[in-house]
């Protein structure tokens, strides 16, 4: 309706109006025309008004329709239809007025037909102005405005009685019962429009013009409900029936509030600041100090009433007013800082990088930070449109139960969380969370959640636990892995109760590692450790642990083992799979071979004991020789404790010179005549003899076969060279082990020996056994070759045993082969030996090499070694080994011996 069309409406409906209101100033029978119209000029207005709100409503529904309701703001034809049936609620109620009329006067003492419709139009009429002011959200602010609209309807109720029915109720005496069903309409209307007159001032702005309309309108129909109320408790009409005319009036208002109000409507609700958010508790505040100064100054015109108590109860309820205006503004002032605080919270949230969402309790998406787009790829409206438990991974979503707790028991505390997200690339991110409560005035309680992305830390951690357990070399478990979890599988078996004795650890060592790290480096010989992994590794099921122990050694871990063979088939399948095929190392191949130890579990035994029964059963597998499989048995543990005790004995011994040196004779078996001795190394233990073979063993495994052999070198060269002063034309023999070749600065170190005691080079012959070519030949060759170079001779020891190579003699220009004594101990018993020492002589001679015989206890083997033509000989036969006196006292004459 444009303005022109208003203004022609408002001016029909106001000449309406006054000519209806001048009937009440016409006389007919004692009464006036007003009265004798009754209630059928209401229900002609009150329906009108309906089908002008129905129109309206119906002209406002369609496609385009500006006036759809949005979230939080008016529902405009929900408001219009509802308002509508109010109108039709009062026409029906007017109506049954008008033909109650003809049957005879209603009774003031009982409720009509008409009322009951009367009555209904005012929740109908509630319900349709709550779709223009929206209700307030939230049951706290909800149960406010009512307890507020209540204060203010008993005031003002409290006004109406002690200026309009106070008077009556004095009058009226014992009738004063029929009071009450009188006072139904004003009641109703008061509390109808004290609890809607707040919510006008809470409207959003374009919806006023229709709201102060029905404001407008309600408050009328009120005012006429009292002039109704008295007529009925006098029994006459007020001022000629002006009732009927206000209730028309605010039926002709209540039709033209859509023609009044704008044709759109804003549908946002108001966010400004200011006393409109307490417009309950400033209208009941209003009207309670009203009600107050009324009935107080009452109480003091009141004949036989005391001032004293009026004047402090009147004062009281003035004061406490003032205390609640004063909380209204504390109110107002905190309700500021929470405000500003929120736009710190967002603007927070805006500059974090950190993900910051508020939750429904449902897990739907509030509120959502700037920072989730470039935290998780995500956009923004993807986020709000599903609830974030969809966005969790399925085996984290039981973590977040305990969120739960935090809106039952509204602790301060928040809880902490680490879950799997995924991101908008499909990929799962660890995340971590801390969720509290947030909670703002008028909404229900929500959840807080700040989450940050921590893969890459998670990765890290994962990172240092992998290499925390792994060894780097070979990508298998560690020491420490292996520990661990023999440790674990022990102790669950331990509380299940389950047999531990199919519980089996394998320890494998490779045979001439040592070697390969020495000759081809470290790279190439942690290469060749991958490459044994792999081989380990292949032999194996998925479930069987195999781990690096240190070094070369690897230790496999066996459970469910039904029977001990097994473990002892599955140790010889891992042999052959490392002893099979050789190993390329750079452009050799290198054929490996390994010691094995097999260790099971005991019935209440540990891990550590465990793991270390298999490494003294791969010792003990290691002293059988290589490519051997040795299962632990008690004695195992004793014998490697025995050692143990016996290295640190040994050690001692070297400290305090307990050692003591014997030269055994070498004699030229053509003239009997001694040539040189052979060094021999003893102990002399708390005054026991004890012999090279009760300790070398223990020496060498230790390691102190280097400096033992070292004194042994110098102690003997020392002797030999005061001899070779005195004109004695001897030579020294001494025995080298394989620790001692391979050992560093060896060669240095016979340099060094050999300038400082003063012996010639050429007088030295130092032995070694054929089996050090063999073990480790390329690095034992080149060794040899340097202390070649330094002059000194060159002996292969107990020649025949290992099938030394030839070319090794070639290689090396050998000066001296020494037949072994268990050759020498069968010739004329046995024709194979025989032929064999004769070839091994022959072969000497041939190549120039010199050829001594070991062991010659008996008169028939030296005639056979003369017969072979054997040059050289030593044994208990020729002489025993003696101190150094009696190599004087036997050389110091004519240095010969009698055979």
């Amino acid at each position: 309706m444009d303005g022109r069309a208003r203004r022609v409406w408002v001016a029909v409906m106001g000449a309406l109006f006054l000519v209806y209101a001048a009937t009440a100033l016409i006389p007919v029978g004692g009464s006036t025309l007003t009265v004798l119209l009754g209630e059928w000029p209401i229900a002609l207005a009150a329906g009108a008004a309906g089908g002008s709100l129905l129109w309206a409503a119906y002209r406002r529904t369609g496609p385009d329709d500006d006036d759809a309701p949005a979230e939080g703001g008016p529902d405009v034809r929900s408001a219009l239809r509802n308002l509508a049936w109010a109108a039709f609620a009062w026409c029906a109620g007017a109506l049954a007025y008008g033909v109650t009329g003809f049957l005879g006067p209603g009774s003031v003492v009982s409720l009509t037909l008409g009322d009951l419709f009367t009555l209904a139009a005012l929740p109908l009429f509630v319900v349709g102005f709550t779709r223009l002011a929206p209700w307030p959200g939230g049951i706290r602010t909800a149960t406010r405005h009512i307890t507020d609209s209540y204060v203010c309807a008993a005031a003002v109720f409290s006004l109406v009685w002690l200026l309009v029915f106070s008077p009556l109720y004095e009058e009226l005496g014992e009738g004063s019962g029929s009071l009450g069903f009188a006072l139904v309409y004003p009641v109703a209307d008061i509390a109808v429009l004290c609890l809607v007159i707040p919510l006008a001032f809470m409207s959003p702005p374009g919806a006023r013009r229709a709201v102060l309309p029905a404001i407008g309108a309600l408050t009328l129909i009120t005012g006429a409900d009292l002039f109704d109320a008295v007529g009925r408790l006098t029994g006459q009409p007020v001022a000629g029936g002006i009732g009927y005319v206000v209730t028309f009036a605010g039926m002709a208002l209540l039709g033209a509030l859509p023609w009044l109000a704008q044709r759109r409507w804003t549908a946002a609700r108001i966010t400004g600041q200011g006393l409109y958010r307490f417009a309950p508790e400033l209208f009941a505040v209003g009207a309670l100090f009203t009600a107050t100064v009324v009935l107080t100054g009452a109480a003091l015109g009141t004949p036989g009433t005391a001032p004293v108590l009026p004047l402090a109860a009147g004062t009281a309820v003035v004061v406490l007013l003032v205390r609640v205006l004063g909380m209204l503004e504390e109110n107002a002032t905190l309700s500021r800082m929470v405000h500003n605080r929120e736009g710190h919270f967002h603007e927070l949230a805006r500059n974090s990088g950190d993900v910051i969402l508020i939750l429904d309790r449902d897990g739907t998406v509030h509120h959502v930070s700037q920072g989730t787009a470039g935290a998780f790829g995500y956009r923004l409206e993807d986020v709000l449109a599903a609830p974030v438990t969809a966005l969790i991974h399925p085996e984290d979503v039981a973590h977040t139960r305990a969120v739960d707790d935090l809106f039952t028991e509204r602790g301060g505390q928040g809880v902490h969380l680490r879950l799997r997200v995924r991101a908008a690339d499909g990929t799962w991110r660890h995340t971590e969370s801390t969720v509290s409560l947030y909670e703002q005035p008028g909404d229900p309680p929500r959840l807080l959640v700040t989450t940050r992305d921590i893969s890459a830390q998670v990765a890290l951690e994962d990172e240092v636990k992998h290499l925390t357990f792994h060894d780097g070399v070979t990508g298998l478990p560690n020491r420490a892995y292996l520990e661990e979890r023999t440790s674990d599988v022990l102790a669950h078996r331990a509380i299940s109760d389950e047999p531990t004795d199919d519980v089996a650890v394998v320890f494998l060592d490779l045979d001439g590692f040592t070697a390969v790290n020495d000759t081809a480096g470290h790279v190439r010989g942690d290469h060749l450790l991958g490459q044994a992994a792999l081989r380990l590794r292949g032999e194996l099921d998925s479930s069987v642990l195999l781990a690096r122990w240190g070094g070369d050694e690897f230790a496999v871990l066996v459970e469910g083992m039904p029977h001990a063979q097994k473990a002892v088939d599955l140790a010889e399948r891992l042999g052959r799979s490392i002893a099979s095929q050789p190993f390329h190392v750079a452009d050799r191949e290198i054929v490996l071979t390994a010691s094995i130890g097999v260790a099971f579990a005991a019935p209440g035994g540990d891990s550590g004991e465990l793991l270390r029964n298999a490494d003294v059963a791969m010792t003990r597998a290691k002293e059988r020789g290589s490519g051997h499989v040795e299962v632990f048995a008690a004695h195992m543990h004793d014998m490697v404790v025995s050692r143990v005790e016996l290295q640190i004995r040994l050690r001692r011994a070297l400290e305090e010179g307990e050692f003591f040196l014997e030269y055994q004779p070498i004699v030229d078996l053509g003239t009997s005549r001694v040539t040189a001795v052979e060094a021999l190394v003893r102990w002399d233990r708390d005054g026991e003899e004890v012999g090279p073979d009760a300790f070398l063993g223990a020496a060498e495994e230790s390691g102190l076969i280097v400096p033992l052999g070292e004194w042994i070198l110098r102690e003997a060269c020392e002797k030999v060279a005061v001899w070779r002063v005195s004109d004695w034309d001897i030579g020294l023999s001494v025995n080298l082990s394989a620790t001692q070749v391979l050992s560093p600065r060896f060669v240095e170190t016979v340099g060094t020996v050999l300038l400082e005691t003063g012996l010639s080079a050429e007088v030295l012959t130092l032995e070694v056994d054929e089996e050090l070519l063999l073990d480790d030949g390329e690095e034992a060759v080149r060794r040899l070759r340097e202390l070649r170079s330094l002059g000194v001779r060159l002996a292969i020891d107990d020649y025949g045993m290992g099938y030394a190579s030839l070319a090794h003699l070639r290689e090396l220009s050998v000066d001296e082969i020494k037949v072994d004594p268990s050759f020498t101990a069968d010739l004329g018993r046995d024709d194979t030996v025989t032929l064999i020492t004769r070839t091994i002589v022959r072969l000497g001679r041939e190549l120039g090499v010199q050829v001594v015989a070991e062991g010659i206890e008996r008169t028939e083997q030296l005639e056979q070694l003369r017969s072979m033509g054997c040059d050289y000989g030593q044994g208990f036969l020729v002489a025993r080994p003696m101190p150094a006196a009696g190599v004087e006292a036997l050389v110091g004459g004519e240095a010969d011996v009698t055979l």
